[in-house]
């Protein structure tokens, strides 16, 4: 009997190896580790008579057996789309596919609201999902964020069930490069800023792969107050751009926007929509960020009052720029989402000064110096931690960073040195925006944040 074979006992080759036996497929879920978490995973699996291997690295051997019954192999998100083995299993004419590929095809016809951009695409999600919850349309969010698209595949997409009005799906690099055949009927690009260089290899090729999704969609929406989607907006047609300056000022750039900020209110051809001061989240990106939700939310039949209703409700997106709390004068700031430079440059930006920054975790690839420059302006201390601590110490040095720099070996003493340097009275905030991935010490920056914010609510008063 034909096999298909899922990669990895994550989240997603959880939910695709489920989502995969429950249509009826014959699975072998194939992992590289053997310690307890892989053992207690793989019993679950086999429980719902699914075979799992354990101990099998991604390499040529562990698939000779199976070359002759292997119909497809399914590739979660931290896999490099260019694996060696993977370019010898397509040799082989064994076809390779994303975890979201499981999704999409067993999501269909329900149309998908496709998100991605460098940054801004988690807020961007969450703003959206929140707006149609509001509204009072069924559309999960998945994908990059919450659940893994196959689990939410697997718990809404089952006979006899209703299914969702739509998805809205949260979609990095990684996935939409595993999965050409995605095509959202609303696809957003927020932002695009050197990422994933290390994986992608140039930005063309990081830039193609997001255009990609978007020239496949049926509705394209564009930030327009991106520097690079915007350097190469000539080359678009039957695109809606959103601003969250003023339409005099995208007309400059030779865009014509959708949607715009007009004073003190989100502007549509057809008028005023609704205020622009409704979203409370700090940060002039946070603005174009609620202009591309709006843009969605207008296009699936929400009112400008409704809409400004729910923006005002919107409780916040977790690790990012998340208020944990005050203490002593000082606000402790989770932005524990900001992976890269760019990323922890907006929220230096949008923080208020003086404040203490922590930085760390696994480097990557990229120009520091406009968060080198934020950190000068904002920062009286840096703090440091993990992998990426000497490499940033000197970066600061290099650079005539004048404040206080001082390093630690993890999150735990990063949070202690941050709470006695902060003490003094000119500080305003302790903000946590790594600049870093999180995989030296953690398996995500969701888990890096969400120590953090038990760090921080375990602290004491002076």
């Amino acid at each position: 009997m034909p096999v298909t074979v899922v990669l990895g006992l994550g989240r997603s080759g959880l939910g695709a190896a489920r989502l995969l036996s429950r249509q009826g497929a014959d699975v072998l879920v194939l992992e590289s580790g053997e310690g307890p978490e892989h053992q207690r995973k793989a019993e679950g699996l086999r429980a719902e008579g699914i075979a799992v291997e354990l101990g099998r690295p991604l390499t040529p051997d562990s698939f000779e057996p199976l070359l002759a019954t292997c119909e497809r192999v399914i590739v979660s998100p931290g896999i490099r789309w260019d694996h060696p083995t993977l370019d010898w299993l397509r040799d082989r004419g064994i076809p390779t596919n994303g975890e979201i590929s499981t999704a999409w095809e067993a999501s269909q016809p329900t149309p998908w609201i496709g998100i991605t951009g460098t940054n801004g695409k988690t807020t961007v999600t969450h703003l959206v999902a929140h707006l149609l919850e509001q509204g009072g349309l069924d559309a999960p969010m998945c994908g990059n964020v919450g659940h893994s698209a196959a689990e939410l595949a697997l718990e809404r997409f089952q006979d006899g069930q209703t299914p969702p009005q739509a998805l809205v799906v949260e979609l990095s690099s990684y996935q939409i490069e595993s999965a050409l055949e995605l095509a959202p009927a609303i696809g957003l690009w927020t932002t695009l800023t050197p990422d994933h260089l290390e994986r992608h290899g140039t930005l063309e090729n990081y830039r193609a792969i997001k255009r990609g999704l978007l020239e496949r969609s049926a509705i394209p929406v564009l930030n327009a107050d991106d520097p690079d989607l915007c350097a190469h907006a000539a080359s678009w047609s039957n695109v809606r751009w959103t601003t969250a300056e003023s339409r005099e000022a995208a007309l400059g750039k030779g865009i014509d926007p959708w949607l715009w900020i007009e004073g003190d209110q989100v502007m549509h051809s057809s008028g005023a929509l609704l205020a622009a001061d409704a979203l409370a989240m700090p940060g002039a990106h946070n603005r174009q960020n609620m202009v591309m939700a709006v843009a969605v939310g207008l296009e699936l039949g929400l009112s400008g009052p409704s809409m400004e209703a729910a923006l005002r409700a919107f409780p916040g997106v977790p690790h990012r720029l998340e208020l944990i709390r005050n203490l002593d004068g000082v606000a402790w700031i989770n932005d524990s989402k900001a992976t890269n430079y760019d990323a922890a440059e907006v929220a230096l930006r949008a923080v208020e000064g003086p404040l203490v920054a922590l930085a760390g975790g696994e480097a990557k690839q990229g120009d520091a110096g406009a968060w080198i420059a934020a950190l000068q302006r904002k920062a009286k201390a840096v703090v440091l931690f993990g992998a990426a601590q000497s490499h940033f110490q000197e970066l600061l040095h290099a650079s005539g960073y004048d404040g206080v720099i001082e390093c630690c070996d993890d999150l735990g003493a990063a949070v202690a040195a941050a709470q006695r340097l902060s003490q003094g009275g000119d500080c305003r905030a302790v903000l946590l925006s790594p600049a870093c991935a999180s995989f030296d010490q953690y398996r995500d920056f969701e888990a890096r944040g969400e120590h953090f914010r038990s760090l921080v609510l375990c602290l004491k008063r002076n």
